[in-house]
């Protein structure tokens, strides 16, 4: 058999040894090539002989045909080719094309492996003099396979943006972009992980780029999706990071691809889809111990929801929330909820419960503050459903456990009167006893509401082994062994300590040989946390406090001290920094993934990390002048 690679430098083997000089030659292998491409694999003599020798006189021209096919027959062995009267023809599995491997691979879905054949344009820097006819139809043959390898690379980019990979996906959808700068497929795809990726600025310069170039070359402007897209781009938020140059990258920066959860990722986001597609309510439901990547999880879904024109609503709870009535709710008409675009056709009554209690919805609807407004749960199905029929509506409520149980019944009556609507809650939470409503907000799913439900386990050793390779890719495959076991015992295999972890030994910590497993054998995560972290760990969490920005860390000190959520307000006044200083922190620290914000307020990532923040980066005299900055008077020592 004769393998041909033709994406790129053309490449010939015969039966896995290298192909006989004469098979190279030029218009042999224009013949071995165009016959494998040729419908049956097969063309009359006369189309042949006046496709590669029309130059030559008819006679000479045959003979020239006949030689051809003689070092095909050669080279294929009895059978390999048949050449009887006016038909020349391969005989099927005699040549085997990369370009037929692609198609197929593509044709059921196998990006990866497709995307791995693209090398180059079809024949590339191949040519025939003297043949016209040949030479157009390697200008079809290239137009056509760019147009596949744009495709086929926008489709990886989008797979491996959907496993939590964005950053490789933008790289993907780039080389789609070099392929045919003018595919409104290929700079959609580039926008989109770039988008998700973090790089808003990145990813509108691809736009500019492609606009001017369609502009310049075609005298067209992108069509009304990539315009829409742009705008989407647009709306997304602009983060104010440090512009020193060791402004942290890659492991440094603590912004880790999300590997280990690329298929629990796909779920939550064939759910999502799902919902779009069939316009009817669906419940991602998101379980996990401390540490597991919940949170995480969230903000990517959240990521695809925005860039995919929905309108969403985010809110975290904390402890203070369980015995605050409704407290869930109004956190979700705060979140994002006002600025669907349908809100509005909601129901007065609906409106005036907002209205009555929250001063952003008093003033955006003050009519309805002469209006008798209804329970707050009715209101809430009323508004999502006045909302949905505008757009596609994702809510979040994060770390549901410590959620007031109205809110939670609200949002499971919601789901239920909004069935027919493309109305999303997403749901994260805790494994563990006292959870009712939660467990019967889980039990929904795929019973009477569609959607996913996803327990979260610790990484294995793959998963470590992965996320320490892309951390430290300078490591020989043993040194990121080494890593990833001792990871793995100080982290119990939880994404949130292996990434510090790795963020810290990026940034020079050196972890010590040895040490015991954590946690302690016969102790579960939740009687070890957050009081008994290794010490890897914590000096970690320490390392990278101290690579923040000074104005970073004094926040990050402040939100340690203040409490599981706090307003922005109180930060300003305990930190005594100006509105722009604090901004630029906050964004700091929400873009390295130490702070989560909402309109309530802000909270660390993880608690956790706070608990250590807290007790070894402050002395006690530091948190009582927070304390007293805040207006707050400091506990009196035990």
């Amino acid at each position: 058999m004769i393998a041909v690679t033709t994406l790129g430098p053309v490449a010939v083997a015969v039966d896995g040894a290298t192909a006989p000089a004469e098979l190279l030659w030029r218009k042999h292998l224009a013949l071995l090539v165009y016959l494998a491409r040729s419908p049956q694999r097969g063309r009359s003599r006369e189309h042949l002989v006046g496709l590669l020798w029309a130059d030559r006189p008819a006679p000479a021209a045959r003979h020239s045909l006949r030689e051809a096919v003689h070092v095909l027959r050669r080279t294929l062995g009895e059978g390999g080719v048949e050449a009887s009267g006016e038909q020349v023809r391969l005989r099927d599995g005699a040549v085997d094309l990369d370009v037929d491997r692609l198609a197929a691979e593509a044709g059921r879905g196998d990006w990866a492996a497709a995307a791995a054949r693209l090398h180059g344009e079809f024949l590339e820097g191949f040519t025939l003099e003297g043949a016209p006819e040949f030479e157009d139809w390697l200008s079809a043959e290239r137009a056509e396979w760019r147009r596949r390898g744009v495709e086929v690379l926008a489709a990886r980019a989008r797979e491996l943006a959907r496993a939590g990979r964005s950053a490789d996906g933008a790289a993907a959808a780039r080389r789609a972009l070099a392929c045919d700068p003018l595919s409104e497929t290929a700079a959609a795809a580039a926008m989109e992980t770039l988008a998700l990726a973090g790089d808003r600025a990145a990813a509108l310069e691809v736009y500019a780029a492609f606009a001017a170039r369609a502009e310049r070359e075609l005298g067209v402007a992108p069509g009304g999706p990539l315009r829409s897209l742009a705008e989407r781009v647009r709306a997304e938020r602009a983060w104010r990071l440090p512009r020193s140059e060791a402004a942290p990258r890659g492991a440094e920066s603590r912004r880790t691809p999300l590997i280990g959860r690329g298929q629990t990722l796909g779920a939550l986001l064939g759910a999502w889809d799902g919902c779009r597609a069939t316009r009817r309510a669906a419940l991602l439901f998101v379980e996990g111990d401390p540490g597991t990547g919940r949170t995480r999880l969230a903000e990517e879904v959240v990521a695809r929801a925005r860039l995919d024109g929905a309108a969403w609503s985010a809110v975290r709870a904390v402890p203070a929330d369980r015995d605050e009535p409704w407290s869930g709710t109004l956190g979700l008409a705060r979140g994002g909820l006002l600025d669907a675009a349908g809100v509005a056709a909601a129901p007065p009554a609906a409106l005036a419960a907002f209205a009555s209690r929250l001063s952003e919805w008093g003033d955006r609807f003050p009519a309805t503050r002469r209006v008798p407004p209804a329970p707050l749960g009715p209101a809430l199905a009323d508004v999502l459903r006045a909302a949905a029929d505008e757009q596609p509506v994702l809510l979040v409520l994060d770390d549901a456990h410590w959620c007031d149980p109205d809110s939670l019944q609200a949002l499971e009556a919601a789901l239920r009167d909004g069935a027919a609507a493309p109305l999303a809650a997403l749901v994260t939470t805790t494994p563990g006893p006292g959870r009712e409503a939660l467990d019967r907000l889980c039990a929904r799913v795929g019973r009477d509401v569609p959607g996913a439900a996803v327990h979260l386990a610790a990484l294995d050793r793959d998963a470590l082994r992965a996320l320490a390779a892309w951390a430290m890719p300078a490591y020989s495959d043993e040194q990121c062994d080494r890593l990833a076991r001792r990871i793995e015992a100080d982290s119990a295999g939880l994404p949130l300590l292996a990434v510090e972890l790795l963020h810290a030994v990026a940034l020079g910590l050196e972890l010590a040989d040895g040490g015991t497993p954590w946690p302690a054998e016969h102790r579960t995560l939740d009687q070890s946390l957050p009081g008994d972290l290794p010490d890897g760990v914590t000096a970690a969490i320490r390392v990278g406090f101290q690579r923040v920005s000074r104005d970073a860390q004094t926040v990050l000190a402040a939100a340690s001290v203040l409490g599981d959520r706090v307003p922005r307000h109180a930060l300003a006044r305990a930190t005594g920094l100006g509105a722009d200083a604090l901004d630029a922190a906050l964004d700091e620290l929400e873009w390295q993934r130490w702070l989560a914000a909402e309109p309530r307020g802000y909270s660390f990532a993880a608690r956790m990390v706070r608990d250590v923040v807290a007790r070894d980066m402050l002395t006690g005299g530091q948190r009582q002048r927070i304390l007293e900055a805040a207006g707050l008077r400091a506990a009196p020592p035990r």
